[in-house]
């Protein structure tokens, strides 16, 4: 898989032009505080992107960044301007031709910002203990539509959460689909190279996900894909393909499952160009100053993260009310029994 990754981004495309599917972006889904930030990256790294969606959450100031799978640099590039020049961007992808492309424009791009907090490092996104990568060290990676092309995905998730910092977080978007995808379309080059035949269900990708210690992962936005060319549409049938984000945070003692402890908390307004609420995840849109109770997994993700000076917060964890409702779970127990006159237990 690895020798057809390679061909295919290495040799088989050009430019986004040539991919066979929605994946990629277009300039029109991009916020337009970004848009200024892209202005500056060479427009030939630009041809060269093969994202899914944006890998820029808020307060980057500062931070040190890892990108998974960063191809010809763009969403390094764009990195590098939000952290500043107190912060660092590492990129690390295994093609050739794509790092060759990056480096090109690497004199260039630190001329454009007036810093260079920018490494290009050539390596296997399953292989990172290979790299001189320090345990803990990065408050964030990201990663765009790679992780799929990944034949070892545990691995992957293993490295994320052992080079991430407590608090940190796995921000990055990639390609699901609605059920497991069958081995016709896995051993298809041209549909595993276009990020379908290396999909994730879904539902596996939740189980992955705690497997490696991110017991609540968070879907922050999401998008169907279609499959434009109609030859690949007639091999993958009636799968449905969705990009989509997702963050995990590397907080210890995160639950399961959505509990209910009593809390909430109170946005005020601080983050970056988001003064009037904040958008942790695509059930959490929370309005500057209002009251707005969270479960207990959400208050630690503000609290213990580097969200926490910009949010007020109340309650603790000394009481438990059960599940938080509308997580998307109930208790399973009847409860109208009660009402109708249970049988004593022996």
């Amino acid at each position: 898989m690895h020798d057809v990754v390679q061909d295919y981004y290495g040799k088989q495309l050009q430019s986004t032009e040539d991919l066979k599917t929605t994946a990629c972006c277009d300039i029109s889904q991009v916020p337009n505080w970004l848009k200024p930030l892209l202005s500056n990256i060479h427009a030939d790294v630009l041809s060269r992107y093969y994202g899914c969606g944006l890998v820029c959450p808020a307060l980057l100031k500062g931070c040190r960044i890892l990108d998974l799978g960063s191809g010809s640099g763009r969403d390094v590039y764009a990195l590098a301007q939000l952290v500043g020049a107190t912060g660092e961007v590492v990129g690390v992808d295994m093609t050739e031709e794509q790092l060759d492309l990056a480096e090109k424009y690497h004199a260039h791009h630190a001329d454009v910002f007036g810093y260079d907090n920018v490494t290009f490092l050539k390596g296997y996104i399953e292989k990172l203990d290979e790299l001189d990568l320090e345990d803990e060290y990065f408050d964030i990676i990201v990663s765009n539509c790679v992780i799929n092309l990944s034949p070892d995905k545990d691995a992957v998730l293993a490295s994320v959460q052992r080079l991430l910092k407590p608090g940190g977080e796995f921000y990055f978007s990639d390609v699901y689909s609605d059920r497991r995808v069958p081995d016709a379309v896995v051993n298809d080059p041209v549909l595993y190279g276009e990020c379908l035949g290396g999909a994730l269900y879904w539902n596996d990708f939740v189980t992955l996900s705690r497997r490696q210690g991110f017991a609540d992962p968070r879907l922050v936005e999401d998008r169907p894909l279609e499959v434009t060319d109609p030859v690949l549409a007639n091999r993958v049938g009636n799968i449905r393909f969705y990009s989509a984000t997702y963050r995990l945070f590397k907080i210890e003692d995160l639950e399961q499952d959505c509990e209910d402890h009593g809390q909430a908390v109170i946005y005020k307004g601080t983050v970056p160009e988001q003064p009037h609420r904040f958008i942790l995840d695509k059930h959490h849109d929370i309005q500057t100053g209002k009251v707005f109770p969270v479960c207990g997994n959400t208050w630690r993700m503000l609290q213990e993260t580097r969200f926490q000076e910009h949010f007020e917060f109340i309650g603790d964890f000394s009481q438990h009310y059960g599940l938080f409702e509308g997580c998307g779970k109930a208790i399973p127990f009847n409860a109208n029994l009660v009402d109708e006159g249970a049988a004593p237990c022996c």
